[in-house]
C-alpha cells in the first residue's frame, strides 16, 4: 500500500488491554480467539493485534469502502485470520450472525475520523484546502455536509454546532450560513471557511486551534449520525463478548466519552441495595472496569501525534455470563444496504 501508514493513538496500551482476552488458553473446540475491530480504518490496530497475538482472528468492520479496500490490502498477509465487513458498527449483532458467531472475545472502537479520510481531499473532511463538502464515511449513501448546510434551519444548525462542535458562536454562524445560502448554496469548503473567519471574533480565532475545526467536526458527526450509532453499538458490543472478553474504546469527543462512561458504569454497577452487607450469588455485576477512569496519552505521544491530545481510553471485562439472550438478527436502519465481506 502506497504512502506512510499512520500509527494509531495509544497503540501499545490498546493491545495490552486487549491481550488478556485474546491470549487465554484455548480448548479443543476453540482454535482462535476473535476480536471485532469496529472502526477498521487503515487497519493499524488490527495489524498490531494480528502480529503480536498470533492465536487471534480479527473481524474488521468499516462503513467506508475505500478504508476496507486499503486495510484488506494491508492485512492480506494474515490470510483467513482477517475478515473485512462493510457495515456500520451498530450492526455488530447482524455481522456476528452472518459469520456464525454466538460471541467474541474482544471488541475495539477507535472513534472519530481516520487519517485516510482527512488526507483525501475529495472526501471533504479537512478544512485546509477548498474541497467538496461531502464528509460521508460511506460515500455511497446518505446526505452530505453540503446538504446539511443548504437545508437545515437556523435552529437545527445551531443545535449541531453547539452540541457536536461545542462552538460558542453556534447561532451566529448558523444565521450567517442561512443568509449566504440564500444567494449561493454551499458546495465546497472554501466559502464555509471564509464565513467562519468572518463570523468568529478575532480574539476567539486566536485560541482553540483553527476556527473551522469545531464546525467541521459538528458537520461530520451529523452527516454520519455518529452519536446515535455509538449509542446503539455500545450495548451491542457489551452483549457480544463472552466471559473473560473485553470492550476497549478510544474516544476523542466529550459527548462520546460521556456515553462510553455511562454505558460502562451501567454494566458494572451492582443492582443490590448499597446497605446490603453482601452481594447474593447471581446478583453480581456482569462486567468490571479494567481502566480507572479514562486514560490519556502522555506528553511525548501528543508531541508526535497531536490527535492524541484529546483521546480518552476506557475498557471493561465480562466476569459473569449475560443474563439476557443473545440477540437474533436485528432490523437495522441500514439493513437494506448491500453489505459483504471483503
Amino acid at each position: 500500500m502506497a504512502g506512510p501508514l499512520h500509527v494509531p493513538v495509544l497503540l501499545d496500551r490498546v493491545v495490552a488491554l486487549l491481550a488478556p482476552a485474546l491470549e487465554r488458553d484455548t480448548d479443543t473446540e476453540i482454535h482462535s480467539r476473535v476480536m471485532v475491530d469496529c472502526t477498521l480504518g487503515l487497519g493499524g490496530h488490527s495489524e498490531a493485534v494480528l502480529t503480536r497475538l498470533p492465536s487471534t482472528r480479527v473481524i474488521g468492520i468499516d462503513r467506508d469502502p475505500q478504508a476496507l479496500a486499503l486495510a484488506g490490502e494491508r492485512l492480506a498477509p494474515f490470510g483467513d485470520r482477517f475478515t473485512g465487513v462493510h457495515a456500520v458498527y451498530d450492526e455488530i449483532p447482524d455481522v456476528l450472525v452472518e459469520l456464525g458467531l454466538a460471541e467474541v472475545d474482544a471488541v475495539l472502537f477507535d472513534l472519530g475520523v481516520s487519517s485516510m479520510q482527512l488526507d483525501v481531499r475529495e472526501r471533504g473532511f479537512a478544512y485546509a484546502e477548498d474541497a467538496p463538502l461531502d464528509m460521508r464515511m460511506d460515500g455511497t449513501t446518505g446526505p452530505t455536509a453540503a446538504d446539511v448546510l443548504n437545508t437545515y434551519s437556523v435552529g437545527e444548525l445551531t443545535r449541531i454546532l453547539r452540541d457536536y462542535g461545542e462552538e460558542k458562536f453556534a447561532r451566529k454562524i448558523a444565521q450567517a450560513v442561512v443568509r449566504r445560502r440564500g444567494f449561493e448554496p454551499f458546495t465546497t469548503s472554501g466559502p464555509l471557511v471564509e464565513l467562519l473567519y468572518a463570523e468568529i471574533p478575532a480574539p476567539a480565532r486566536r485560541t482553540g486551534g483553527h476556527p473551522a475545526k469545531r464546525t467541521f467536526q459538528a458537520l461530520r458527526m451529523e452527516v454520519n449520525d455518529e452519536l446515535a450509532v455509538l449509542r446503539r453499538a455500545l450495548p451491542a458490543a457489551i452483549e457480544a463478548i463472552g466471559v473473560g472478553g473485553r470492550v476497549v474504546v478510544e474516544s476523542y469527543h466529550s459527548l462520546e466519552d460521556r456515553m462510553v462512561k455511562q454505558a460502562f458504569t451501567a454494566a458494572t454497577r451492582s443492582e443490590v441495595p448499597p446497605d446490603l452487607p453482601f452481594v447474593p450469588e447471581g446478583s453480581e455485576p456482569p462486567l468490571r472496569l479494567v481502566t480507572r477512569g479514562a486514560e490519556k496519552a502522555e506528553e511525548g505521544e501528543i508531541a508526535e501525534n497531536p490527535r492524541a491530545a484529546s483521546v480518552r481510553l476506557r475498557a471493561v471485562e465480562r466476569v459473569h455470563p449475560s443474563r439476557t439472550h443473545r440477540p437474533s438478527r436485528t432490523h437495522s436502519r441500514n439493513q437494506s444496504r448491500n453489505r459483504g465481506a471483503v
